[in-house]
Parts: structure tokens; sequence; C-alpha cells
């Protein structure tokens, strides 16, 4: 009897042992949902955030519209609101959302390189070449962006890339034959290194529209070096220089400065607005860091629309911050 007593008892403990464990492991699965489900929700939260930060900037960028509207003076340039600072909005808990517009039209449009009817642009070309070459660029040619986005399989020279070359990569892809998509694409053209894109990348975008031109009054020293073959670094820099004391309101005036006396440069592609904006925001909340960049594309009615959005992009807040009061 004492003998089956004691085995009863032992079942029953590893019983007892048995629910334990099951239990047990049921509360760290059910915690790992709990966390799971917190994180989810925390993410969608920053995101929604970033989306009402998206809507503040096309709300700031529709403004400055207005005002160069009604002051009858259709320019954009750094010295405006919208480009000055970056935006610190306040949150709920502690929280804090970054935005600052970033402005794309004084850099060279990349699917300028190739017309809509697939001719190459003599114009966009000879600036991309004096492009790489203010910067220091030698590793990558010109003639692999075109064939990237021309429509054949042919080379354009003996410098040029197409499905040949990308498809002995590993693993191997072909040639988009269509306009940048990206900036990003940059990284798979033939001769280009991380080196390269990190120093390229400032200068050049790839927009889904052509023929929009650089606004002067933003474009970087190396952007004007493209301009013409004896543009110097020093006088790139005595331009911005007199752009900050003074931007420019006019094609003429900007022409009419000393530093292109004699050079015979002409307007085309040049401007003095700009259409597309890059809106990037970062969200701060519940200890957690959301990241969003949108592409947004500003008619000429001022209204303001979001094509692309990326939350892949990390560390691009760069312009001193600018508090907004939660009044």
């Amino acid at each position: 009897m004492h003998k089956q007593q004691g085995v009863a008892l032992i079942m029953v403990l590893l019983a007892m042992t048995l629910i334990v464990m099951l239990a047990s492991g049921m509360t760290q699965q059910q915690n790992i949902r709990v966390f799971k489900a917190g994180h989810y929700l925390a993410q969608q939260q920053g995101q929604s955030i970033a989306l009402g930060a998206e809507a503040f900037a096309r709300l700031i960028l529709l403004q400055d519209f207005e005002k160069d509207k009604e002051d009858n003076l259709m320019v954009d340039s750094p010295d405006e609101f919208w480009a000055m600072n970056a935006a610190i909005l306040p949150l709920e808990d502690n929280g804090v959302a970054e935005v600052q517009i970033d402005d794309l039209g004084g850099r060279i449009n990349l699917n300028d390189l190739v017309t809509g009817s697939g001719q190459v642009d003599p114009v966009t070309k000879d600036r991309v070449k004096r492009l790489l070459i203010a910067l220091g660029i030698t590793g990558l040619s010109v003639d692999a962006l075109v064939d990237w986005i021309d429509a054949d399989d042919q080379t354009i020279s003996a410098y040029g890339a197409e499905d040949g070359q990308y498809l002995m990569a590993d693993p191997g892809f072909r040639a988009a034959n269509q306009p940048f998509v990206s900036v990003s694409e940059l990284r798979l053209i033939e001769g280009m290194t991380e080196e390269i894109y990190t120093v390229l990348r400032p200068h050049v975008t790839a927009l889904p529209v052509s023929g929009l031109g650089i606004n002067v009054n933003t474009a970087t020293a190396e952007v004007l070096m493209s301009l013409h073959d004896e543009l110097t670094a020093v006088q790139a820099a005595s331009i911005i220089e007199n752009r900050e004391e003074e931007r420019f309101e006019s094609l003429q005036d900007f022409l009419a400065l000393p530093e292109f006396a004699g050079l015979g440069l002409k307007p085309i592609g040049l401007g003095l607005q700009t259409r597309f904006f890059e809106v990037v925001s970062r969200i701060t909340y519940d200890n957690r860091v959301v990241n969003m960049v949108s592409k947004v594309f500003r008619n000429q009615d001022g209204n303001v629309q979001t094509i692309h959005r990326d939350t892949g992009q990390k560390n691009r807040i760069t312009k001193e911050p600018y508090a907004i009061s939660e009044g």
C-alpha cells in the first residue's frame, strides 16, 4: 500500500511539473506576442506621425508658392523658410518629429541624359562629364549612365555598359533600358563604387519629368562648375558667395556675373524654380525611431503631391533644428 501511494505521489508531482512547464512556455510565448504587438503598434504609430510630418512639409511648400505668387516672383532659393532649417515638432510622451525639406532642383537630373525620343541630350551629357571631373571621379563613365537608360542593348562607346557586362556579375542582371527610378540604381552601374556613389549622390537626382532645368539658386558648386569647361572651383565659390548675399531673380542676372564673361554660356537647361523636393522625416516615439524620405512634386498651380516614399534611409536630417511650439 505504501509503495502504491509513493508511486501515485510521484505521478502527481510529474503531472504538476509538466503543467508548470507548459504554463511557463505559454506565458513566454504570450509575452513574445505582446512584445511583437506592442512593437508593431509603435511602428504603425510612428509611420502615421511621419505621414503627418510629410503633410506638414507639403503645407509649407504650398505656403511658399502662394507667397511667391503674391510677390509676383516665382523663385526658389536657400534663404526661404522651407530650405533653411529642420523643423522640430514636439509629440506626447516626450516624443519628437523632425522634418526637413531638401531641394532637388539644383541637381542634375540623370534622366535628362536621354530625351523622350531616345536621343542622347548633348548638353546634359557634357554637364555630367564635367561634374565627374569636378568631383574627381575617374572610374565612372557617363556613357555607362546613358546605356543604363537608353532602350537598345548596344553600348554607345567602348566606355559604355550593357547586358553583356552586367550578366557576368554574380548574380547577373540586365541594364534597366529605361529612366532611373531612384538614384540608388547608380550602385548597379559599371564602374560604380560605394565611395563614388557617396561623392556623386548629393549632386544628381532621378526625376520622372525631364527638361525642368537646374535651379541656379540651389545648385552646388560642383554643379555650377559643370555648366562650362572653363569654370573653376574658385569661380563657383564666388558665384555661391554672391548668391548668398542676394539670390538670382532672373537668369539674366545670373548670366551677367563676371565669372561667365566671355564664355558664351546659354540659359539652356537653367531655371530659378524647383518642382521636386525630398521631405525627410525622423520620428522618435515610444523609444523607437521611424525614418521616412518622401519625394514630392509641386506643380505650376502650387499643388503638392507625394510620388514616392522610402523608409530605408537613415541619418538624413542634416540642417540646423528649428523648434516649432505646439501652439
